[in-house]
């Protein structure tokens, strides 16, 4: 049987473990402090705006950062600058205990998570681009396919476990969480690439266009990326689930890190349409029971979505630019994560926070049919198997 048909094969790649190990572990802390971060907000706010100023002010190093972030990956060493990221990051968590334990301003949980968001947007680009130098383009698919259940693991594992550390201590979540990235560092310490990195340019404005320029010319990239963007932004129900966990579900710290939980649940046993139907649904029950299987159903049908658009974005993408594509896929995704906090947080303060979910999954489903009528290259896109990478 040849490799590519092997369902293990990335994993027999040593770097590829070290690499999957601390993802695994690095999205759990991530996962574990995020659910700290919007319950304790909300607790000592009370407000739905405050839950969707956490996301307006992670954007906003997003926005000021992933270009330039894309061109260091593009630049520089990429595993040197993930240790940047990772170590801001730690340093972020560090402070939220602190501040936690002082019971500090919420306007000090604020400037961290600012703080962390650099951390995260810096190392972003280079993490992604860094993948395909460690596993070879004929089983990339199949890498990315891990990578993803590792991602949805950790998404399940984290919040579920954050929920029941919060209840217990806040300031214990987001140590917890500082100790995961600190072995996340050391596992990108371990890892030593396979394949030498393509002729590197010296940064310049220029340069970040030409990353602009490609995403732009590759309609599939395009196209994929951005029809994950606008569902991202209209279905981000997660940033309301600490009021749907505590004021309609009424099931406390605990139950809030299910709900959390539940997305990753339904990604790992395994598009976009369904998403916004299972928001709507979410949106408008008052059952606990419901509003797990809702989200649950949420995240089986995006995992597919993330496995194709990642998959794409790289192998579409030759490895001179993968730093400065993967950061404008960075702007795309990310942002609308962020962003789309934001406005769960204003339209809730204006609908409610049923009227804010059910209206961003309605949105969600009329971008699939703006996204099949004006991208006629998704339609016709096959197996992913015959994906090949351009410019190499």
């Amino acid at each position: 049987m040849k490799q590519c048909h092997d369902p293990y094969a990335p994993l027999r790649i040593p770097q590829v473990r070290f690499h999957f190990f601390g993802w695994l572990l690095g999205v759990m802390g991530q996962q574990i402090q995020s659910v700290a971060v919007g319950w304790e907000i909300y607790q000592r706010t009370g407000k739905a705006l405050s839950l969707g100023y956490v996301g307006a002010i992670q954007a906003i190093p997003l926005l000021l950062l992933a270009l330039p972030a894309g061109q260091w990956a593009d630049s520089f060493d990429r595993r040197k600058i993930i240790l940047i990221g990772l170590a801001v990051s730690a340093m972020r968590s560090l402070g939220l205990a602190i501040s936690s334990y002082l019971h500090g301003s919420v306007h000090w949980m604020y400037l961290l998570l600012f703080l962390g968001s650099v951390g995260a947007t810096i190392g972003r680009p280079a993490r992604q681009a860094l993948l395909p130098q460690i596993v070879p383009a004929e089983i990339f698919s199949n890498a990315t396919t891990w990578s993803s259940s590792m991602f949805q693991v950790a998404a399940m594992a984290g919040p579920a476990v954050g929920g029941v550390i919060v209840a217990f201590s806040a300031p214990l979540a987001y140590l917890v969480d500082a100790v995961l990235t600190l072995v996340f560092f050391l596992c990108v310490v371990r890892i030593r690439l396979n394949q030498p990195a393509s002729e590197r340019k010296p940064p310049s404005l220029a340069s970040v266009i030409e990353g602009l320029r490609y995403v732009w010319e590759t309609k599939t990239i395009l196209a994929t990326i951005s029809l994950d963007m606008f569902a991202v932004l209209l279905g981000g129900a997660v940033y309301l689930l600490p009021i749907y966990a505590s004021d309609i579900l009424h099931v406390g710290a605990t139950g809030f890190g299910w709900l959390r939980a539940a997305p990753a649940i339904g990604a790992l046993l395994m598009a976009v349409a369904g998403f916004g139907v299972a928001t709507i649904v979410f949106g408008l029950s008052r059952s606990f029971r419901l509003s797990f299987a809702m989200l649950f159903l949420t995240g089986t049908l995006d995992n597919i979505s993330v496995v194709v658009r990642h998959t794409l974005v790289q192998l579409l993408t030759p490895d001179h630019m993968r730093g400065r594509v993967s950061a404008v896929n960075t702007i795309f995704i990310g942002v609308s994560n962020e962003i789309g906090g934001f406005e769960s947080g204003v339209t809730a303060a204006w609908w409610g926070p049923v009227g804010s979910v059910v209206v961003g999954g309605a949105g969600t489903m009329l971008v699939v049919c703006a996204a099949a009528l004006g991208f006629p290259t998704l339609r016709r896109l096959g197996s992913l198997e015959d994906v090949k990478v351009e410019g190499e």
